[in-house]
């Protein structure tokens, strides 16, 4: 690949970094609060815990968090990024955006950043591409990509069906040119507006069951709403043949994967798909039974752990895909660098 500025190289991920919040909830927890039980979360979602951000918590607390993370694992200072790019659907304000809030609560001054609102969950890919061709431009040389959301504050108390899946996390990549033919290969990216209302945040005056008092998110009068059925149906439905299309562009086959990961959306849901596509589990990557469903940076967070795990190598084929609200679903296939392919931000 070649950037837009005649200079050949990629787009090699040098570093991915984390964060989750301190609290942890188990479905003992949730039997509290909610008209379920673990038997029942473990039948049908296949978690047992998540990790729900603490009341003064934002978004960009966590962001800055997996980026210092990820500046750490790399070895090298948040000073020196030169774009920041935040994908997230629950930013602290409107405006300005998260990247914003988090470039300041790491105290940097004349870094760019925007946000990328891809619907939450799809933002694995999409920010990532989005900051893959921002790095091909030629005009940055250093690029932090952070998924971060608090979806646990868009909550309904009373919502069973939501309560039960979401955990709040952050991660990052950090992005740095790497030899041609290495890293991150341009994404596959589509949207089926038709399922508009399938997974949304719903703007809505909702009253307590109880007393009929008004009852808040924690941003106000948005709550989170999804069509559990309906998101796993496209799931099965579409994103093996989307996989196996993306492979094909390549021209690859599963054979060639050497780790699949998915959208963390649930562990029923990841096994079903991993068997269609005739995966085994050791060839896939999953955390969604300990972190929950934890929007765009389930699946970093995910490939982060097979990386620190020794599961990914130099030269190995990976393929990340994500699907999410807007039924927005994108798959990009990496062919994984090795540190003396990295060429390193000019100085």
């Amino acid at each position: 690949m070649t950037n837009t500025a005649g200079t050949p190289y990629g787009v090699g991920i040098r570093a991915i970094g984390g964060y989750v919040p301190e609290r942890v909830v188990t479905n003992a927890d949730l039997e509290q609060m909610l008209d379920t039980t673990d038997a029942w979360i473990n039948e049908h979602i296949g978690i047992t815990e998540r990790r729900w951000s603490a009341p003064d918590e934002q978004t960009s607390d966590l962001g800055a968090a997996a980026l210092r993370d990820a500046c750490a694992r790399a070895g090298v200072s948040p000073d020196s990024i030169d774009l920041l790019i935040c994908g997230t659907f629950t930013p602290d304000h409107m405006l300005p955006a998260a990247a914003v809030a988090i470039a300041r609560k790491l105290g940097l001054t004349g870094t760019p950043g925007f946000d990328v609102n891809s619907g939450g969950c799809p933002g694995g890919t999409f920010a990532l591409d989005v900051g893959a061709k921002y790095l091909l431009s030629g005009g940055y040389r250093r690029i932090a990509v952070v998924l971060a959301d608090t979806v646990t504050k868009t909550l309904d108390p009373e919502d069973r069906a939501t309560g039960v899946i979401f955990g709040d996390a952050a991660a990052c990549y950090l992005l740095e040119p790497c030899a041609i033919g290495a890293g991150v290969t341009p994404a596959l990216l589509r949207s089926d507006p038709r399922a508009y209302e399938t997974a949304f945040v719903k703007r809505e005056q909702r009253t307590w069951s109880t007393d009929g008092r008004p009852k808040h998110s924690g941003f106000g009068d948005n709550f989170v709403h999804m069509h559990g059925r309906s998101v796993r149906d496209f799931a099965l439905d579409i994103m093996p043949g989307f996989v196996l299309e993306l492979l094909e562009h390549h021209g690859m086959s599963t054979d060639d994967v050497d780790l699949l990961v998915f959208h963390q959306a649930n562990h029923h849901l990841l096994r079903v798909l991993r068997e269609k596509l005739g995966l085994p589990a050791e060839r896939t990557a999953e955390n969604v039974h300990r972190l929950g469903n934890s929007s765009g940076a389930g699946m970093p967070l995910a490939l982060r752990e097979a990386v620190d795990e020794g599961r990914v190598k130099a030269g190995d084929t990976v393929v990340l895909a994500s699907f999410g609200a807007g039924m927005s679903h994108g798959g990009t296939v990496i062919h994984w660098p090795a540190e003396s392919d990295f060429l390193g931000p000019a100085e």
